[in-house]
């Protein structure tokens, strides 16, 4: 790994994917966002301030994946100090099996929704570890949402493409929020504004983050519920999902360490992921045999397939207390050896899990040694498709994240339980020295995309900015093997559905394979480096 190499051949960009800054640096997956976050470091403000802004202001101008209305999990470095933040939301305490008539319910609609937990996470974060004022911290989503934003490319596209199940809701709340005048995708360019969402997020501002989960905004959400049969009471709302800390999970990749969030999130399986590839030559990774592709393809199938196996979920019981074995160097080095020259037939060729979810991520660093990602959701683009009277924001759908046939599984559906989540954010350090902070949105590819950017940074030289735009694939337990067909040569498509992958074919730049927002503070230079990723609408920004 050359160091001076990585860093120094990084090129900011015209375009804001690429930036780099003295004084602190912004990642997020909307360019009003990552202002928002930029801002609060100009006021004085340090990485936590500047990303509970911009999570904010994401949820106002990126509603199609995130949302107060949602949940929030995060890894953050400060004043020293690694830390998980497990932003878990809650089933409702209405909520169980038997209500549950079909299991399209959990999907879309009103009984989809579990306890927001974002508010009580963003909160959380500003009263713990923030700096400036509360109200600052809301000052710029709430000026978005009362003044308006422009409408994307990719959000006309993704309102057209939900188009159907925004309108197949009864009371067409979520359409009549989202859609033009209800009934259509807004054109690209079209100012969108949320007044209500911008009333909503003044008196929270205004009274704290309590506001949220009691009092009027707490009845309105209850009426809301009642009115249309869904599950979330006043009395859930009451107690309050405040996030808990967790110690994180680490491991080395090379001479990189790497921390991640441990269950319910999916760092797991990230470290997993690593520690396999560690086992396989660089030159072998990056010479971009078709060979190489099939070997990555099956170290993605085992470490998802060991995520879905070994469910865990430390609020309930130890189901595996030893973590260790299960990240060690000889069980990875089992898995390495296990790979064959075809697809693994004793693995399942059958997918039983959709993976369809988005998500959304930041990442920000300060001049002071502080560093945080936060990967917030609303489940499904849209979420549940249907939105709250009165208040403007999108229902989640995290019951479609609950188990609901085996009742000894963790996360089967009960009340109170906490939804199973795929994300798996990172801060690496390099000779102990904070090096950067990075995630992805992308459901069970979370893993792949960080996987495969990592691995580009550390075995290829690459600077974050050659890596984030590099081309992407995963696979799925089942063999679906996703890829950007046009950016890799005919002969590895062939290669690879010759040893028996089913090929799904992407387009390039695919919005289906991953999001990296990434931020780096250099160690060869007094700078940070910062990449939004191409495939989607963000930006990243300094001061």
């Amino acid at each position: 790994m050359k160091l001076e190499k990585i860093e120094g051949s990084f090129s900011p960009s015209e375009d804001g994917k690429c930036a780099a800054a003295q004084n602190g640096m912004v990642s997020t997956a909307f360019p009003e966002a990552t202002e928002a976050g930029v801002e609060m470091l100009r006021r004085g403000g340090n990485a936590v301030d500047a990303a509970c802004a911009a999570a904010f202001a994401l949820g106002v101008c990126e509603p199609q994946a995130s949302g107060i209305g949602g949940q929030s999990h995060a890894i953050l470095h400060f004043q020293g100090k690694t830390i998980a933040i497990d932003g878990s939301s809650r089933v409702p305490s209405l909520a169980h099996v038997d209500r549950i008539k079909r299991n399209h319910e959990l999907i879309k609609g009103y009984r989809a929704a579990t306890v927001p937990s974002t508010p009580a996470v963003l909160g959380y974060l500003h009263f713990r570890y923030g700096v400036l004022e509360w109200a600052q911290i809301l000052e710029p989503a709430i000026k978005i949402a009362s003044e308006g934003y422009a409408i994307t490319q990719l959000q006309h596209d993704l309102q057209q493409r939900e188009l159907s199940n925004f309108l197949s809701r009864p009371n067409k709340s979520g359409a009549n929020y989202f859609l033009k005048n209800g009934k259509e995708p807004f054109a690209v360019g079209d100012c969108f504004r949320q007044p209500d969402l911008a009333k909503l997020l003044e008196r929270i501002a205004f009274h704290g983050v309590k506001a949220f989960y009691t009092g009027t905004v707490a009845d309105q959400i209850d009426a809301d519920m009642r009115q249309n049969n869904g599950f979330l009471r006043k009395e859930d709302l009451s107690y309050i999902p405040w996030p808990v800390e967790r110690k994180p999970l680490s491991r080395k990749y090379r001479n990189v360490r790497v921390y991640t969030c441990p269950p319910p999130s999916a760092g797991r399986t990230l470290l997993l992921m690593l520690q396999i590839l560690k086992n396989l030559p660089v030159r072998f990774l990056q010479e971009r045999d078709p060979k190489s592709f099939h070997f990555i393809a099956e170290a993605f199938r085992k470490a998802l397939l060991n995520h879905k196996e070994r469910p865990f979920d430390p609020n309930v019981y130890p189901q595996l207390p030893d973590d260790k074995k299960l990240l060690s160097s000889s069980y990875a080095k089992r898995l390495s050896a296990s790979i064959r020259d075809t697809i693994d037939p004793e693995l399942p060729l059958q997918d039983l899990y959709p993976a369809q979810q988005d998500t959304t991520h930041l990442s920000v660093m300060d001049n002071q040694g502080n560093a945080i990602g936060i990967t917030q959701s609303i489940e499904l683009v849209y979420g549940a498709k249907v939105a709250a009277a009165g208040l403007g924001f999108l229902y989640n759908n995290y019951m479609s994240s609950l188990e609901l046939n085996d009742p000894s599984h963790p996360y089967y559906l009960r009340p109170n339980a906490s939804p199973w989540s795929s994300v798996a954010p990172m801060i690496c350090f390099h000779n102990n020295k904070l090096w950067m902070v990075a995630g992805s949105p992308g459901s069970e590819r979370i893993f792949s995309t960080m996987s495969q950017f990592l691995s580009h940074i550390v075995d290829a030289d690459m600077p974050i900015s050659t890596a984030m735009v590099y081309p992407r694939f995963h696979c799925s337990v089942g063999g679906r093997l996703s890829i950007e067909a046009d950016r890799f040569s005919t002969e590895v498509l062939r290669y690879l559905e010759s040893v028996g992958y089913k090929l799904d074919l992407r387009e390039s730049y695919s919005f289906y394979l991953g999001a990296v927002h990434a931020v780096l503070k250099c160690q060869h230079s007094e700078s940070f480096q910062g990449v939004a990723e191409i495939r989607r609408d963000g930006a990243a920004a300094g001061i």
